[in-house]
């Protein structure tokens, strides 16, 4: 005998009062219903949700961190003065350069 177990899951509500206009609530409207959804309610949270976590994973793609964004921020604000290394590969790049465009 198989035994099943099920699992209760608390669903709380809570709110967000967001004041728009009539267009923009028409315009709403129009696409959830283009999409299917049941409610304008269920489209909102559903387009939301899609959306913060669009901008999370974008975000946390290039900097994870706010001090990754301020060394990020600093380092275009302030570049440093290139080093030996940088130089020799400037000189590199040019040589090789030089050299494709003479092959062409």
């Amino acid at each position: 005998m198989q035994q099943t177990t099920t699992k209760m899951t608390t669903l709380i509500n809570d709110r967000i009062d967001v004041r728009i206009s009539k267009e923009q609530k028409e315009l709403i409207k129009f696409a959830s219903e283009l999409s299917g959804f049941k409610s304008l309610s269920e489209f909102i949270v559903f387009t939301t949700n899609r959306e913060a976590n669009k901008i999370i994973a974008e975000n946390n793609q290039i900097l994870k961190s706010l001090e990754d964004k301020k060394i990020f921020l600093d380092a275009i604000l302030n570049p440093p003065v290139p080093n030996a290394n940088l130089k020799n590969a400037l000189l590199n790049y040019r040589k090789f350069k030089d050299a494709d465009e003479i092959n062409d």
